[in-house]
């Protein structure tokens, strides 16, 4: 609950935490009643439900509950002990020690044996001794990946990082000021950097100070990531910096072989691959370019979009071509953008999820959503607008008197909404004709009388135009906007939704089981196969497809269904779509044939659904097909 408050930073109703939590709303006022208890005021509570104060961005939720901490210490205990002790840790002894059961300890390293996996570290075991074999650099992962493991539900801020680093007996005070250091630096030598990635170095970095401070360095031969792409000059020039940084903020002396390191994982994640060395232009390896090209040569033949192709795969190509050298670090950049450019712009990050699938499949790595959304943003900026002057919306400027006054506030007017808004038509009476005014939005400087039709359209403004008067303006364009594309919505879902494919009270269970049932009822209608239903299956797996808080559309890779159709699924208790309750499952099958449906049906069915609100509306009334039609149809209209 505390997550989900902090992430939304607004009021949220009791009936939401509990349903999203599936618990009651008793149950929401006791974890309120608690977190209040620990840190005074952390939650405020009024009459539009409850929201998170600055206070509780610092909770400590361990502290509600003693109890539930001590097995996690237990477990960062017992790891920071195999890290350390090069004859290895005695079952029996630690048991003592900790004063718990053998039993408990043995389920401990259970536990750390499971969290070993792809660390390059192996679990060995003789008689009652266990012990971690492996490289120093792979200790030092293992450490990033439980921080990592500790992070808060939702918390992408360097706080986070360093909440989760005191978790497991790191020297975290230093956190910020280190980020804050390494960033000016790097600035300060003629790199863009990427602040949202230097909270991963500055963990890295303190992880080395404790390893060090422990006797443990690492040698000067020790692997260096992403030497191929940076000049020596560079690395050692980085290298300097860090050594530098980490002496005076956790006061150790770092080795060659640490700084260096330190430096190519710096220069992997936090630099801009494209501002390293402007006197060397870098380019990725040919194989990875080639790659790239494939993939956006894909997404631009599926989803028939213009995009500016050459500069696009070269930068896009670096970036991948760190992220592999990342991935094979450990090293994972994150991107808080992530659930907001989900459902702002689904298109984009639907053509993230391809790039990254075909590159998934030639490559051998998985992309993880932080990494899609770098690849959306990627695409959002190389697309080409096709006619900014067909999107902009028309109006008519009623402005009466001076002719001056008039033509300095229509100039006024399309300098400040020029992308936006065109002013077709100017009239000069004191009483025209208000219903013959056929453009998209009337910008009046006398009052309108009562009642008029198409009074939405109309906003009234001041001759001379302020701040506040172009961004109300701006505030009508986007509701016309709005207004246009969920008519659209309206006239059209009627023909989409299929009578035989309705499922009410769907069982809280796996996204893929709600995928099959859902998919299965479209294949009976012969509208899709299974191989639709198993590619639809893949980009789950790829990626969740909850789009927003409570509505998840799941759908195939390809567009081989034999028409467009949607399948729907609703729970009043929610659904728990990997981490996310949605109340409302939209399993669309898309044709070939209907490409432009794609676009509509992401765009405005989640804008319908951005509201938790609207889905948990529907998920209460709807009880078939046609009253969820109803209710939808309602949503649109009010929208």
């Amino acid at each position: 609950m505390l997550g989900i408050l902090v992430r939304r930073s607004d009021w949220v109703t009791a009936g939401y935490l509990a349903d999203h939590l599936g618990v009651t709303p008793r149950s929401v006022r006791s974890y309120v009643t608690a977190i209040n208890q620990l840190t005074p005021d952390a939650i405020e509570s009024g009459p539009l439900g409850y929201r998170a104060t600055p206070r509780a961005a610092a909770i400590e939720i361990d502290g509600l509950d003693p109890a539930r901490g001590t097995p996690r210490e237990r477990l960062h205990t017992l790891i920071r002990r195999l890290l350390d002790s090069d004859e290895g840790v005695d079952v029996f002894e630690t048991a003592l020690e900790m004063q718990v059961s053998t039993g408990t300890v043995e389920g401990d390293l259970r536990r750390i044996r499971g969290m070993l996996r792809g660390t390059g570290l192996a679990y060995r075991r003789e008689a009652a001794v266990v012990s971690l074999d492996g490289s120093e650099l792979a200790r030092r992962r293992f450490v990033g990946r439980v921080v990592n493991a500790e992070l808060d539900d939702g918390a992408l801020d360097p706080s986070a990082v360093r909440r989760a680093a005191e978790r497991v007996g790191l020297d975290a005070d230093a956190f910020a000021a280190t980020g804050r250091d390494l960033v000016a630096a790097l600035s300060e030598q003629g790199y863009r950097v990427n602040e949202l990635a230097a909270a991963d170095v500055v963990l890295r970095i303190a992880i080395a100070a404790d390893r060090v401070a422990h006797g443990y360095s690492l040698g000067s031969s020790a692997a260096e990531p992403g030497g191929e792409g940076e000049t020596e000059h560079e690395r050692a020039r980085v290298a300097d910096l860090i050594g530098g940084i980490a002496l005076e903020r956790f006061g150790v002396t770092l080795g060659e072989g640490d700084t260096r390191h330190l430096a190519s994982l710096a220069l992997l994640s936090v630099v801009d691959p494209g501002s390293a060395d402007p006197r060397a232009p870098r380019r990725a390896d040919p194989a990875i370019e080639a790659a790239v090209a494939r993939a956006v040569d894909g997404v631009v033949s599926a989803h028939g979009v213009a995009l500016a192709r050459g500069e696009l795969v070269a930068r896009l190509a670096l970036h991948v071509q760190n992220f592999l050298q990342r991935a094979e670090e450990q090293l994972f950049s994150r991107n808080p953008m992530t659930r907001s450019l989900k459902a702002a712009s689904p298109l984009v990050f639907e053509m993230a999820v391809a790039v990254a699938s075909d590159l998934s499949r030639e490559l051998g790595v998985e992309f993880p959503d932080d990494e899609i959304t770098d690849i959306a943003m990627h695409l959002g900026t190389a697309i080409e607008s096709d006619g900014d002057a067909r999107a902009r919306l028309t109006a008519t400027l009623v402005c009466p008197g001076m002719d001056e006054m008039r033509r300095q506030l229509r100039e006024r007017l399309e300098n400040a909404l020029g992308g936006e808004v065109a002013v077709t038509e100017v009239s000069t009476s004191y009483e025209p004709e208000w219903e013959r005014f056929a453009t998209d939005l009337v910008l009046t400087t006398i009052d309108p009388p009562a009642h008029v039709p198409g009074s939405d359209r109309i906003v009234r403004i001041p001759p001379f135009l302020s701040e506040r008067d172009v961004a109300r303006v701006a505030d009508a364009a986007t509701r016309v906007r709005r207004q246009r594309r969920l008519a659209r919505l309206r006239a059209e879902i009627q023909k989409w939704f299929v009578p035989g494919a309705f499922m009410r009270d769907a069982p809280a269970s796996a996204p893929a089981d709600v995928i099959r049932v859902l998919g299965g009822a479209l294949r009976a209608e012969g509208i899709i196969d299974d191989a639709y239903i198993d590619s639809a299956l893949e980009r789950e797996r790829v990626s969740s497809t909850a789009f927003t808080e409570s509505l998840a559309v799941p759908h195939a890779m390809t567009m081989s269904a034999e028409r467009t159709a949607i399948a729907v699924a609703i729970s009043e208790h929610g659904i728990d779509w990997h981490g996310d309750r949605v109340r409302v499952v939209a399993f669309v099958a898309f044709s070939e044939s209907d490409r432009s449906a794609f676009q509509t049906v992401f765009e405005q069915l989640i804008d319908v659904f951005a509201e938790p609100e609207n889905a948990r509306r529907v998920a209460r009334r709807a009880t078939d097909l046609p009253t969820f039609l109803t209710e939808l149809a309602a949503l649109i209209d009010e929208g």
